[in-house]
């Protein structure tokens, strides 16, 4: 998988489910399975990941120093609720209750390409966040990421 573009928004029913976009679901591979890992993402969102970007990020978690107390703490809140899931027959993905707590998910919903995740925001929140960033800030938050700092 090359990385997921675009964003969508969706509805959450009663029972904390909701239709995976179909255009998300194009951008899939042949090959990729339909299973997710649904976990806590950085900024009060969720993060859904393919098991094929899931497995590497798991793999390189595995390998951290256990003997450091930042490790330990870092493991537990980031895997802390990480739930595999995966469309029902109607193509509907469940969310546990805890993550969609965690991320003030009630009914209406954002999903937005995060390169090789996707984020899962309360449609408020993730409009919030965009209403108060200016296009002055942004300019100069790609300046400092995308520029070159070796020379």
């Amino acid at each position: 998988m090359t990385g997921f573009l675009g964003e969508f928004e969706a509805t959450l029913d009663s029972k904390g489910r909701f239709l995976f976009p179909a255009g998300f679901k194009k951008q899939l591979t042949e090959t990729e399975n339909v299973r997710f890992v649904v976990n806590r993402g950085f900024e009060k969102c969720l993060s859904l990941y393919t098991m094929e970007s899931w497995e590497p990020l798991f793999a390189r978690i595995k390998t951290l120093n256990d003997f450091d107390p930042k490790v330990r703490e870092f493991r537990r809140f980031f895997l802390n609720g990480a739930t595999i899931v995966e469309p029902d027959a109607a193509g509907r993905i469940l969310l546990p209750a805890n993550l969609k707590e965690y991320a003030g998910l009630e009914k209406d919903i954002v999903l937005a390409s995060a390169v090789d995740k996707i984020e899962i925001w309360a449609k408020d929140k993730y409009q919030q966040f965009f209403d108060n960033y200016a296009a002055d800030d942004f300019s100069a938050l790609a300046s400092s990421v995308m520029t070159n700092n070796e020379g």
